[in-house]
């Protein structure tokens, strides 16, 4: 079981790790702005169950495993990759007439959380590195892996209802369609920019 202290020593290194910009942190504000806070919080949603599946798997040992198998990791980073190229290329190339996205389905905007979190590599690295010094020593016990997961999820769906509060109060903005393509645009650039990083990577 993790002590008080540990989990104290832990939160401010998920706290930082929290608000450093992203993919994760570039999704929803641009759905929040976009579509709305219901498909952001829904997008924020998904982003936690992959890191609550990131913290099991590295309570488990499955993630070291992932990292110590080159092919594996290969082909992770490699999906991750074409996932977020493909996220970007569709932001680029939406039809210059279209404006403010509206509402979204809340099931799309999970599934995409969910996605982005799951198939970067950098994220499970990060886990892996970070959690095992905060796990009791020889620990394989998935709930001590969920509750640093836990602690981190928490953290991150109170810094996305920040971000998402902030997007909804410059609403108004989002409702001129330059503006909305010039949010397209700037999130298409940074995910493309993200997968080549990706993709371009050593394991």
């Amino acid at each position: 079981m993790i002590g008080a202290a540990t989990l104290l020593a832990f939160v401010p290194v998920a706290a930082l790790l929290t608000i450093t910009p992203g993919t994760d942190t570039m999704l929803v504000l641009r759905t929040a702005g976009l579509n709305g806070a219901r498909p952001a919080m829904m997008a924020g949603l998904g982003i936690a169950l992959g890191c609550l599946a990131w913290g099991l798997a590295v309570a488990l040992g499955l993630g070291a495993l992932l990292v110590a198998s080159p092919v594996a990791y290969g082909w992770l980073r490699a999906m991750a990759a074409l996932y977020l190229g493909w996220i970007g290329l569709t932001l680029l190339l939406r039809p210059l007439r279209a404006g403010a996205a509206g509402p979204a389905p809340a099931a799309a905007a999970f599934r995409r959380g969910l996605l982005t979190n799951l198939l970067n590599p950098k994220v499970g690295v990060f886990y892996i590195t970070l959690l095992p010094q905060f796990l009791p020593p020889g620990t394989s016990d998935p709930a001590a892996g969920l509750m640093l997961a836990g602690v981190h999820v928490a953290l991150t769906l109170m810094w996305f209802a920040l971000l998402i509060g902030f997007a909804r109060v410059l609403a108004p903005l989002v409702t001129s369609p330059a503006f909305a393509r010039a949010i397209d645009r700037t999130c298409g650039v940074v995910f493309v920019a993200f997968g080549l990083k990706l993709a371009a990577a050593k394991a």
